[in-house]
């Protein structure tokens, strides 16, 4: 069984690029890499445009540019510096631990992507993958937790095949 992760499109660019179908493998490559069981949890994806997480972004994070990825955790689940997080526990089948909401901007992604000269749906792969990763309390503000977060996703996004990012 596979996590649930529930798709909202409002950019109908994401529908066309795949967005859902990239989600699972990525989030199932996590949950693999950490240990954590395929079912009993669920989180929300939504694909927007830079308008819309321009407004995210200022309304959240008091910044006033538009990014590739963010993430509302539905619980904090941070760790002392240069520890992982504690995981969270599955919930029932029928009532599944909401990890939290993550939002990406197809044109950021994508302008991205192209200045990195890699594919878009690789760049996707790791920004969902990191997107999550922030929902499970792994984060990059301290140089110990970025150095951890970092080997995280590069042991995650080598399970789906892809090169290390960084």
């Amino acid at each position: 069984m596979e996590p649930l992760v529930d798709i909202v499109i409002e950019d109908a660019r994401w529908e066309a690029f795949g967005l859902e179908a990239l989600a699972t493998p990525a989030v199932s490559a996590a949950f693999a890499e950490l240990g954590l069981p395929e079912a009993g949890f669920t989180l929300c994806l939504m694909g927007c445009d830079d308008a819309r997480i321009l407004e995210l972004n200022g309304d959240f994070r008091g910044k006033a540019k538009p990014t590739n990825v963010l993430s509302w955790p539905s619980e904090e689940r941070g760790a002392a510096e240069g520890v992982v997080p504690d995981l969270p526990e599955p919930g029932a089948p029928d009532d599944p631990e909401s990890l939290g909401d993550i939002a990406m901007s197809y044109d950021t992604c994508a302008a991205e992507a192209a200045e990195a000269g890699k594919p878009m749906a690789d760049h996707v792969s790791h920004l969902i993958v990191h997107g999550l990763l922030h929902l499970l309390g792994y984060d990059h503000i301290r140089v110990a937790d970025g150095d951890l977060m970092e080997a995280a996703e590069v042991r995650i996004l080598a399970r789906l095949g892809l090169s290390d990012p960084y």
